[in-house]
């Protein structure tokens, strides 16, 4: 017969784990948009729908993490970290996912042309989106040396200082995101206006995978602040 040991039961087992693996398909889901962008510039669908799919089912395992992270994270008040902080970082993880199935879904139903005269500084736009979601990968990694340290000594420092790479990230995919709409601005008389609003609502959709990859880092400074 098992023997249960009643702390191990008290405690329940660490959700960081989990959270990280939830982070780490939200940015599988993001950098596929690399290869969907890729495929679209040579107007290669059939390529890009695929890719579209290898983004939709990295986000469905992502909303299955979800559900299962909050159906089973401790109640107990020996977790280390707020319950609450944890499931309002998890949700903010989501949005990371969401805006990148959008960016592909919305290329994707109308089969638009990124305009060839801003499609480099797109693609660095882009990149500098992604590489912000992969910081924030970085610095929840060391989630759980925070916890073995109890969120004190160099361990704070060296995540607090990537958490200001992260902000350095998101600023430079800032200034991208102002260029490439003043660069649209000048091509809008070339274009039809439906895909000029729908180019508009992708660039601000590829922004956000961004601004909520610098809102991870915002709930972590939370977490190092309790």
């Amino acid at each position: 017969m098992a023997i249960t040991n009643p702390i191990h039961k008290l405690l329940g087992k660490s959700p960081i784990k989990p959270l990280q693996e939830h982070m780490t398909e939200v940015v599988k889901c993001a950098e596929l948009l690399e290869s969907f962008f890729d495929a679209s510039f040579t107007n290669d669908w059939g390529h890009a729908e695929a890719v579209y799919d290898r983004i939709c089912e990295s986000e469905n395992r992502a909303d299955d993490l979800k559900k299962q992270l909050r159906l089973h994270l401790p109640k107990s008040f020996f977790m280390p970290v707020s319950r609450t902080d944890l499931l309002e970082l998890l949700s903010v993880q989501d949005h990371i996912a969401n805006s990148a199935r959008d960016v592909a879904g919305l290329m994707l139903g109308r089969k638009i042309m990124v305009p060839a005269a801003i499609s480099t500084l797109w693609m660095e736009f882009l990149k500098g989106a992604i590489a912000t979601t992969q910081q924030a990968l970085v610095a929840i990694n060391e989630l759980d040396e925070l916890l073995e340290t109890g969120f004190s000594g160099q361990e704070i420092n060296f995540v607090e200082k990537m958490i200001e790479e992260l902000d350095q990230l998101e600023q430079i995919t800032d200034h991208f995101e102002r260029q490439i709409r003043e660069q649209l601005f000048n091509l809008e008389s070339e274009l039809p206006p439906v895909d000029v609003m729908f180019l508009y609502k992708i660039i601000e959709t590829i922004g956000d995978l961004a601004d909520n990859a610098e809102r991870v880092g915002g709930r972590l400074q939370l977490l190092l602040a309790r």
